[in-house]
């Protein structure tokens, strides 16, 4: 099924696209040198390493706040525009093809819980970040699916709260949002590695009037 859990806020929904974004003008910054990165989703012009400064600032106090043996891994940050629309699109015309009954609003929704409509995106602004975690020398610990495993692979365990993972699984789950809530971040709960600071779905979990991030 491709339906969301009724508790999960979706990052299409109207109380997350409605809300405003001040933008503060942040620059981009390089995450590389500063924490470690993986490059399974690099690109030629290395935007997948950059972040707000302000978030890797975040992230940095993350890493420090983790118990020995414990490493954040950054997959992907900033996103272009451009690469978010084909993504999304592929997506939603993949959902087409899987569940051919579901109507065009529907596929919108239902892709919005793995790709973020370009319009709302917090790639696309350099706030929010895919990562994992990895022992020092770089092996990822198990999180229960790979980082971008969406809904109809993993039978529903890219949920952040799934039940259906190892108790293993779980706990790694549990150290990393303790790392990174109290930074300030929040979790796209469709997406156990997607966290996020200053965007409009961070506004929205936060109670915030508005976004300090909007699309670069």
């Amino acid at each position: 099924m491709w339906q969301s859990p009724n508790d999960v806020v979706l990052i299409s929904d109207p109380r997350v696209t409605a809300l405003p974004v001040r933008e503060c003008g942040e620059p981009l910054a390089d995450v590389r040198g500063r924490l470690r990165v993986d490059a399974r989703l690099a690109d030629d012009e290395g935007a997948y390493a950059h972040l707000r400064s302000g978030l890797l600032d975040r992230l940095e106090r993350a890493e420090r706040s983790l118990p020995g043996g414990y490493h954040l891994l950054i997959v992907e940050g900033y996103r272009p525009i451009a690469t978010q629309r084909r993504i999304f699109e592929t997506y939603r015309a993949e959902l087409h093809t899987t569940f051919p009954e579901i109507s065009p609003d529907e596929s919108y929704i239902a892709a919005s819980r793995y790709v973020s409509p370009v319009e709302v995106a917090p790639h696309t602004a350099g706030a929010a970040v895919d990562l994992t975690l990895c022992d020092p020398d770089g092996v990822e610990y198990d999180m229960g699916t790979q980082v971008n495993d969406n809904p109809e692979q993993s039978d529903g365990a890219c949920y952040t709260a799934a039940p259906n993972i190892s108790a293993d699984a779980r706990a790694h789950r549990k150290l990393l949002a303790a790392a990174l809530e109290p930074v300030g971040l929040v979790n796209y709960p469709t997406e156990w590695w997607h966290w996020s600071y200053g965007d409009r779905y961070w506004a929205m979990s936060t109670g915030f009037s508005h976004a300090h991030y909007g699309p670069l």
